[in-house]
Protein backbone atom coordinates (compact mmCIF):
# COMPACT_ATOMS: atom_id res chain seq x y z
CA UNK A 1 0.00 0.00 0.00
CA UNK A 2 1.20 3.77 -1.32
CA UNK A 3 2.50 5.75 2.17
CA UNK A 4 -0.20 8.47 1.70
CA UNK A 5 1.39 11.08 4.60
CA UNK A 6 2.60 14.61 3.37
CA UNK A 7 6.47 15.04 3.40
CA UNK A 8 5.46 18.96 3.96
CA UNK A 9 4.63 18.32 7.61
CA UNK A 10 6.27 15.70 10.76
CA UNK A 11 4.11 13.25 11.73
CA UNK A 12 2.30 13.99 15.01
CA UNK A 13 3.59 11.90 17.65
CA UNK A 14 1.48 9.21 18.91
CA UNK A 15 -0.05 9.35 21.89
CA UNK A 16 0.46 5.81 22.77
CA UNK A 17 4.08 4.50 21.23
CA UNK A 18 4.27 0.98 19.96
CA UNK A 19 7.24 -0.97 20.91
CA UNK A 20 8.64 -2.66 18.11
CA UNK A 21 11.18 -5.72 17.84
CA UNK A 22 11.56 -5.86 14.43
CA UNK A 23 14.70 -3.05 14.22
CA UNK A 24 16.78 -2.12 15.55
CA UNK A 25 18.46 -5.45 16.89
CA UNK A 26 18.95 -5.28 20.61
CA UNK A 27 22.54 -5.81 21.89
CA UNK A 28 21.28 -7.08 25.04
CA UNK A 29 19.39 -10.30 25.77
CA UNK A 30 18.62 -11.12 29.04
CA UNK A 31 18.00 -14.49 29.50
CA UNK A 32 16.16 -16.25 32.31
CA UNK A 33 17.81 -19.73 32.68
CA UNK A 34 16.74 -22.83 34.63
CA UNK A 35 18.74 -25.58 36.65
CA UNK A 36 18.26 -27.35 33.53
CA UNK A 37 20.78 -25.12 31.79
CA UNK A 38 20.97 -25.44 28.53
CA UNK A 39 18.39 -28.44 28.14
CA UNK A 40 15.56 -26.01 29.13
CA UNK A 41 16.43 -23.86 26.48
CA UNK A 42 14.66 -23.52 22.72
CA UNK A 43 16.85 -23.26 19.93
CA UNK A 44 16.76 -19.35 19.33
CA UNK A 45 18.17 -18.80 22.93
CA UNK A 46 21.01 -21.41 22.02
CA UNK A 47 21.68 -19.06 19.03
CA UNK A 48 21.49 -16.05 20.80
CA UNK A 49 24.30 -17.46 23.58
CA UNK A 50 26.41 -18.54 20.47
CA UNK A 51 26.02 -14.77 19.00
CA UNK A 52 27.12 -13.05 22.42
CA UNK A 53 30.62 -11.68 22.73
CA UNK A 54 30.38 -11.43 26.27
CA UNK A 55 27.73 -13.65 28.82
CA UNK A 56 27.37 -11.69 32.59
CA UNK A 57 25.71 -14.18 35.45
CA UNK A 58 26.61 -15.97 38.80
CA UNK A 59 29.36 -18.24 38.41
CA UNK A 60 26.45 -21.21 38.66
CA UNK A 61 24.67 -19.92 36.06
CA UNK A 62 27.86 -19.47 33.68
CA UNK A 63 28.48 -23.43 34.39
CA UNK A 64 25.55 -24.09 33.10
CA UNK A 65 25.57 -22.88 29.75
CA UNK A 66 29.18 -23.21 29.22
CA UNK A 67 30.22 -19.49 28.80
CA UNK A 68 33.84 -20.33 28.79
CA UNK A 69 36.41 -17.52 28.58
CA UNK A 70 33.20 -15.17 27.02
CA UNK A 71 31.79 -15.75 30.92
CA UNK A 72 32.13 -12.35 33.34
CA UNK A 73 30.59 -13.32 36.42
CA UNK A 74 28.65 -10.55 38.47
CA UNK A 75 31.07 -7.94 40.57
CA UNK A 76 30.74 -7.89 44.34
CA UNK A 77 28.66 -5.69 45.30
CA UNK A 78 26.22 -6.27 42.67
CA UNK A 79 26.86 -3.62 39.95
CA UNK A 80 25.36 -3.34 36.04
CA UNK A 81 28.14 -1.07 35.41
CA UNK A 82 29.90 -3.97 33.75
CA UNK A 83 26.91 -4.76 31.08
CA UNK A 84 26.50 -1.15 30.44
CA UNK A 85 30.03 -0.75 29.59
CA UNK A 86 29.65 -3.10 26.59
CA UNK A 87 26.98 -1.18 25.00
CA UNK A 88 27.07 -1.66 21.23
CA UNK A 89 28.25 -5.82 21.42
CA UNK A 90 26.67 -9.09 21.47
CA UNK A 91 26.05 -9.23 25.37
CA UNK A 92 23.87 -11.76 27.02
CA UNK A 93 23.22 -11.49 30.73
CA UNK A 94 21.36 -14.71 32.46
CA UNK A 95 19.50 -14.96 35.60
CA UNK A 96 18.03 -17.16 37.28
CA UNK A 97 14.21 -17.97 36.23
CA UNK A 98 12.26 -15.06 35.65
CA UNK A 99 14.92 -11.86 35.80
CA UNK A 100 12.32 -9.41 36.68
CA UNK A 101 11.46 -10.74 39.80
CA UNK A 102 14.15 -10.38 42.42
CA UNK A 103 16.91 -10.48 39.44
CA UNK A 104 19.14 -8.02 37.34
CA UNK A 105 16.27 -7.34 34.60
CA UNK A 106 14.70 -4.07 36.52
CA UNK A 107 17.91 -2.53 37.41
CA UNK A 108 19.48 -2.89 33.43
CA UNK A 109 16.03 -2.33 31.65
CA UNK A 110 15.95 1.40 33.82
CA UNK A 111 19.53 2.44 32.53
CA UNK A 112 18.76 1.07 28.79
CA UNK A 113 16.12 2.48 26.10
CA UNK A 114 13.32 0.18 24.96
CA UNK A 115 15.48 -1.19 21.99
CA UNK A 116 18.68 -1.68 23.17
CA UNK A 117 17.49 -4.95 24.73
CA UNK A 118 15.52 -8.20 24.84
CA UNK A 119 14.56 -10.43 27.76
CA UNK A 120 13.61 -14.08 28.00
CA UNK A 121 11.84 -15.31 30.89
CA UNK A 122 12.13 -18.47 32.53
CA UNK A 123 9.87 -20.13 35.44
CA UNK A 124 10.86 -18.06 38.30
CA UNK A 125 11.79 -20.41 41.70
CA UNK A 126 8.43 -19.34 42.76
CA UNK A 127 6.78 -20.42 40.47
CA UNK A 128 8.41 -23.63 40.58
CA UNK A 129 8.00 -23.90 44.17
CA UNK A 130 4.61 -23.28 44.20
CA UNK A 131 3.88 -25.94 41.30
CA UNK A 132 5.67 -28.24 43.25
CA UNK A 133 3.72 -27.79 46.46
CA UNK A 134 0.02 -27.31 44.66
CA UNK A 135 0.15 -23.86 46.22
CA UNK A 136 -1.87 -21.27 44.64
CA UNK A 137 0.41 -18.39 43.56
CA UNK A 138 -1.36 -15.23 43.70
CA UNK A 139 -2.41 -16.21 47.82
CA UNK A 140 1.14 -16.87 48.57
CA UNK A 141 3.95 -14.10 49.69
CA UNK A 142 7.17 -13.84 47.88
CA UNK A 143 10.33 -12.92 49.44
CA UNK A 144 14.10 -12.18 48.12
CA UNK A 145 15.98 -12.90 51.22
CA UNK A 146 19.32 -13.16 49.41
CA UNK A 147 21.07 -10.25 51.90
CA UNK A 148 17.39 -9.11 53.33
CA UNK A 149 16.62 -9.30 57.59
CA UNK A 150 14.25 -11.54 58.13
CA UNK A 151 11.78 -9.16 59.33
CA UNK A 152 10.87 -8.38 56.10
CA UNK A 153 8.48 -11.75 56.77
CA UNK A 154 6.49 -9.72 59.61
CA UNK A 155 3.51 -8.04 57.51
CA UNK A 156 3.22 -11.87 56.06
CA UNK A 157 3.79 -13.40 59.45
CA UNK A 158 0.33 -14.75 60.47
CA UNK A 159 -1.42 -18.49 61.41
CA UNK A 160 -2.32 -20.03 58.16
CA UNK A 161 -0.33 -17.92 55.78
CA UNK A 162 2.20 -18.99 53.24
CA UNK A 163 5.37 -17.71 52.04
CA UNK A 164 7.87 -18.47 49.42
CA UNK A 165 11.28 -17.02 50.51
CA UNK A 166 14.74 -17.09 47.97
CA UNK A 167 17.10 -17.90 50.52
CA UNK A 168 21.10 -17.04 50.78
CA UNK A 169 22.17 -20.75 51.47
CA UNK A 170 22.05 -23.77 54.12
CA UNK A 171 22.99 -21.74 57.29
CA UNK A 172 20.24 -19.29 56.63
CA UNK A 173 17.93 -21.37 56.45
CA UNK A 174 18.66 -22.73 59.92
CA UNK A 175 18.56 -19.77 60.83
CA UNK A 176 15.45 -18.60 59.73
CA UNK A 177 13.78 -21.80 61.26
CA UNK A 178 15.39 -20.56 64.98
CA UNK A 179 13.62 -17.09 64.08
CA UNK A 180 10.65 -18.24 63.07
CA UNK A 181 10.62 -20.17 66.59
CA UNK A 182 11.51 -17.16 68.40
CA UNK A 183 8.52 -15.11 67.52
CA UNK A 184 6.35 -17.73 68.36
CA UNK A 185 5.82 -19.65 64.92
CA UNK A 186 7.79 -22.61 65.39
CA UNK A 187 4.81 -24.72 64.94
CA UNK A 188 5.35 -23.64 61.23
CA UNK A 189 6.59 -25.90 58.64
CA UNK A 190 9.70 -25.33 55.95
CA UNK A 191 9.52 -26.86 53.23
CA UNK A 192 13.41 -26.69 51.75
CA UNK A 193 13.87 -26.44 48.29
CA UNK A 194 16.90 -27.38 46.64
CA UNK A 195 17.86 -26.78 43.25
CA UNK A 196 14.37 -26.78 41.95
CA UNK A 197 13.84 -27.64 37.96
CA UNK A 198 17.02 -29.86 37.68
CA UNK A 199 18.76 -33.21 37.89
CA UNK A 200 19.70 -32.03 41.62
CA UNK A 201 16.58 -31.24 42.50
CA UNK A 202 15.35 -32.47 46.32
CA UNK A 203 12.52 -31.08 48.87
CA UNK A 204 12.03 -32.38 52.18
CA UNK A 205 9.91 -30.49 55.19
CA UNK A 206 10.44 -29.98 59.33
CA UNK A 207 8.59 -27.96 61.58
CA UNK A 208 10.56 -24.99 62.41
CA UNK A 209 11.26 -25.77 66.48
CA UNK A 210 12.72 -28.98 65.34
CA UNK A 211 14.22 -28.18 62.25
CA UNK A 212 17.38 -30.49 61.99
CA UNK A 213 17.90 -30.43 58.54
CA UNK A 214 21.63 -30.70 57.08
CA UNK A 215 23.55 -30.26 53.66
CA UNK A 216 21.48 -28.31 52.27
CA UNK A 217 22.35 -27.24 48.78
CA UNK A 218 22.32 -24.13 47.26
CA UNK A 219 20.15 -22.62 45.25
CA UNK A 220 18.06 -23.24 48.09
CA UNK A 221 13.98 -21.45 48.45
CA UNK A 222 12.04 -21.90 51.60
CA UNK A 223 8.70 -22.69 51.29
CA UNK A 224 6.78 -21.78 55.00
CA UNK A 225 3.33 -22.35 56.35
CA UNK A 226 3.04 -20.30 59.28
CA UNK A 227 1.98 -21.81 62.42
CA UNK A 228 1.68 -19.94 65.33
CA UNK A 229 0.62 -16.25 67.33
CA UNK A 230 -1.68 -13.72 65.12
CA UNK A 231 0.80 -11.42 62.78
CA UNK A 232 0.96 -7.52 62.43
CA UNK A 233 -2.66 -6.34 62.25
CA UNK A 234 -2.97 -4.75 58.76
CA UNK A 235 -5.08 -1.92 60.26
CA UNK A 236 -4.02 1.35 61.25
CA UNK A 237 -2.76 1.86 65.14
CA UNK A 238 -0.34 -1.20 66.11
CA UNK A 239 0.14 -1.14 70.19
CA UNK A 240 2.32 1.77 71.68
CA UNK A 241 4.45 -1.05 73.39
CA UNK A 242 5.66 -2.75 69.81
CA UNK A 243 7.51 0.41 69.47
CA UNK A 244 10.28 1.80 71.37
CA UNK A 245 9.93 5.12 72.33
CA UNK A 246 10.82 7.48 75.58
CA UNK A 247 7.46 8.87 75.54
CA UNK A 248 7.35 10.56 72.41
CA UNK A 249 5.02 9.05 70.35
CA UNK A 250 1.69 9.55 68.64
CA UNK A 251 -0.76 7.15 70.78
CA UNK A 252 -2.49 4.54 68.93
CA UNK A 253 -6.28 5.90 68.92
CA UNK A 254 -4.52 9.25 67.76
CA UNK A 255 -1.78 7.72 65.27
CA UNK A 256 -5.05 5.24 63.84
CA UNK A 257 -7.55 8.43 63.29
CA UNK A 258 -3.63 10.18 61.77
CA UNK A 259 -3.10 7.55 59.42
CA UNK A 260 -6.64 7.42 58.45
CA UNK A 261 -6.04 11.34 57.27
CA UNK A 262 -2.77 10.28 55.70
CA UNK A 263 -4.20 8.17 53.71
CA UNK A 264 -1.38 6.18 52.66
CA UNK A 265 -0.95 4.08 49.18
CA UNK A 266 1.24 1.86 47.93
CA UNK A 267 4.32 3.77 46.41
CA UNK A 268 3.92 7.12 48.05
CA UNK A 269 5.89 8.74 50.16
CA UNK A 270 5.36 10.88 53.07
CA UNK A 271 7.47 13.72 55.07
CA UNK A 272 7.05 12.81 59.01
CA UNK A 273 8.53 15.91 60.28
CA UNK A 274 9.36 15.77 63.67
CA UNK A 275 9.28 11.66 63.84
CA UNK A 276 10.18 10.57 67.36
CA UNK A 277 9.93 7.47 67.61
CA UNK A 278 8.56 6.82 63.67
CA UNK A 279 5.72 5.17 64.53
CA UNK A 280 4.03 7.31 61.78
CA UNK A 281 6.20 6.58 59.15
CA UNK A 282 6.60 2.88 60.06
CA UNK A 283 3.45 2.47 59.59
CA UNK A 284 2.99 4.26 56.63
CA UNK A 285 5.76 1.97 55.14
CA UNK A 286 3.80 -1.32 56.34
CA UNK A 287 1.01 0.10 53.88
CA UNK A 288 3.14 -0.34 51.39
CA UNK A 289 4.77 3.31 50.89
CA UNK A 290 7.93 5.20 51.38
CA UNK A 291 8.77 7.46 54.19
CA UNK A 292 11.58 10.17 55.21
CA UNK A 293 11.51 10.55 59.16
CA UNK A 294 12.88 14.29 59.97
CA UNK A 295 14.10 14.05 63.48
CA UNK A 296 16.40 17.04 65.46
CA UNK A 297 17.46 14.54 68.47
CA UNK A 298 20.27 12.06 67.21
CA UNK A 299 18.94 9.65 70.49
CA UNK A 300 15.31 9.64 68.62
CA UNK A 301 16.79 8.92 65.21
CA UNK A 302 18.62 6.24 66.37
CA UNK A 303 15.36 5.01 67.88
CA UNK A 304 13.75 5.55 64.72
CA UNK A 305 16.47 3.02 62.73
CA UNK A 306 15.95 0.76 65.44
CA UNK A 307 12.18 0.23 65.01
CA UNK A 308 12.41 0.34 61.30
CA UNK A 309 14.69 -2.73 61.53
CA UNK A 310 12.68 -4.51 64.15
CA UNK A 311 9.24 -3.77 61.85
CA UNK A 312 11.29 -4.83 58.68
CA UNK A 313 10.81 -1.70 56.83
CA UNK A 314 14.62 -0.03 57.26
CA UNK A 315 14.64 -0.28 52.99
CA UNK A 316 11.91 1.94 53.24
CA UNK A 317 12.25 4.60 55.70
CA UNK A 318 15.05 7.01 55.76
CA UNK A 319 15.87 9.17 58.50
CA UNK A 320 17.48 12.90 58.35
CA UNK A 321 18.87 14.41 61.31
CA UNK A 322 18.26 17.37 60.87
CA UNK A 323 15.18 20.49 61.60
CA UNK A 324 12.65 21.42 59.56
CA UNK A 325 12.26 23.65 57.03
CA UNK A 326 16.16 23.28 56.49
CA UNK A 327 16.40 19.58 56.27
CA UNK A 328 13.21 20.09 53.08
CA UNK A 329 16.03 21.02 51.11
CA UNK A 330 17.28 17.87 49.13
CA UNK A 331 14.61 15.47 49.78
CA UNK A 332 12.21 14.22 46.67
CA UNK A 333 8.47 15.49 46.90
CA UNK A 334 6.13 13.70 48.89
CA UNK A 335 2.38 12.97 48.59
CA UNK A 336 1.72 13.50 52.03
CA UNK A 337 3.15 14.96 55.30
CA UNK A 338 2.55 14.82 58.85
CA UNK A 339 4.21 17.42 61.70
CA UNK A 340 3.29 14.99 65.26
CA UNK A 341 4.48 18.60 67.13
CA UNK A 342 6.37 21.58 67.01
CA UNK A 343 4.41 23.36 63.94
CA UNK A 344 5.11 27.07 64.18
CA UNK A 345 4.31 29.76 60.80
CA UNK A 346 7.55 29.56 59.46
CA UNK A 347 7.58 25.59 58.93
CA UNK A 348 3.81 25.31 57.70
CA UNK A 349 4.32 28.12 55.83
CA UNK A 350 7.60 26.47 54.04
CA UNK A 351 5.91 23.28 54.03
CA UNK A 352 2.71 24.91 51.56
CA UNK A 353 5.33 26.27 49.28
CA UNK A 354 7.62 23.07 49.13
CA UNK A 355 4.95 20.54 48.58
CA UNK A 356 3.37 20.15 45.60
CA UNK A 357 -0.52 20.44 44.18
CA UNK A 358 -2.61 17.61 45.67
CA UNK A 359 -0.14 16.51 48.28
CA UNK A 360 -1.85 16.14 51.47
CA UNK A 361 -0.86 17.84 54.72
CA UNK A 362 -1.78 16.10 58.01
CA UNK A 363 -0.48 18.48 61.89
CA UNK A 364 -1.99 17.29 65.13
CA UNK A 365 -1.66 20.03 67.91
CA UNK A 366 -1.85 19.50 72.12
CA UNK A 367 -0.90 22.97 73.35
CA UNK A 368 -2.92 26.09 73.06
CA UNK A 369 -0.42 27.88 71.27
CA UNK A 370 -0.31 25.21 68.28
CA UNK A 371 -3.99 24.72 68.39
CA UNK A 372 -4.69 28.29 67.74
CA UNK A 373 -1.91 28.08 64.88
CA UNK A 374 -3.47 25.48 62.94
CA UNK A 375 -6.92 26.96 63.28
CA UNK A 376 -5.53 30.06 61.65
CA UNK A 377 -4.01 28.14 58.80
CA UNK A 378 -7.41 26.06 58.48
CA UNK A 379 -8.81 29.72 58.14
CA UNK A 380 -6.83 30.40 55.66
CA UNK A 381 -6.42 27.33 53.69
CA UNK A 382 -9.53 25.29 54.11
CA UNK A 383 -9.48 21.54 54.70
CA UNK A 384 -10.43 19.34 58.06
CA UNK A 385 -10.23 20.58 61.68
CA UNK A 386 -10.87 18.26 64.18
CA UNK A 387 -10.46 17.67 68.24
CA UNK A 388 -9.98 14.34 69.44
CA UNK A 389 -10.92 13.93 73.16
CA UNK A 390 -10.43 10.55 74.68
CA UNK A 391 -10.65 9.31 77.73
CA UNK A 392 -9.26 5.35 79.64
CA UNK A 393 -10.34 3.61 82.17
CA UNK A 394 -8.73 3.43 85.06
CA UNK A 395 -8.14 3.30 89.13
CA UNK A 396 -10.70 5.65 90.83
CA UNK A 397 -10.41 4.37 94.95
CA UNK A 398 -11.86 1.04 95.10
CA UNK A 399 -13.66 1.37 91.75
CA UNK A 400 -12.86 3.04 88.21
CA UNK A 401 -13.49 5.67 86.93
CA UNK A 402 -12.48 7.74 83.03
CA UNK A 403 -8.81 9.29 82.97
CA UNK A 404 -8.83 11.79 79.96
CA UNK A 405 -6.25 12.18 77.90
CA UNK A 406 -4.97 15.44 76.83
CA UNK A 407 -7.58 16.57 73.80
CA UNK A 408 -5.30 17.23 70.72
CA UNK A 409 -6.74 19.05 67.67
CA UNK A 410 -5.89 18.16 64.13
CA UNK A 411 -5.94 19.96 60.91
CA UNK A 412 -5.87 17.77 57.55
CA UNK A 413 -5.81 19.86 54.21
CA UNK A 414 -4.94 18.84 50.50
CA UNK A 415 -2.43 21.42 48.85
Amino acid sequence: MADLRTKTAPEPKPECETRSRSAPVPWLVIIGVGEDGMAGLSATRHAELDRAAVIFGGPRHLALVNAGERGRPWPVPFSVAPVLAERGRAVVVLASGDPFWFGAGASLAERLDPDEWIAHPAPSTFSLAASSLGWSLEKTSCFGLHAAPFERLLPALSDGARAICLMRDGPAVVALAGWLSERGFGASTLHVMEALGGPRERVRSARAESFSLADIATPVAAAIEFAGRSGLARASGLPDERFSHDGQITKRPVRALTLSALAPRPGELLWDIGAGSGSISIEWCLSGGRAVAIETRADRAATIRANAREFGVDHLLHVVDGAAPDAFANLPEPNAAFIGGGADEVLLAALWERLPAGARIVANAVTLETEALLTLWHGRKGGELLRIELSVAAPLGSMRGWRPARPVTQWSVTR
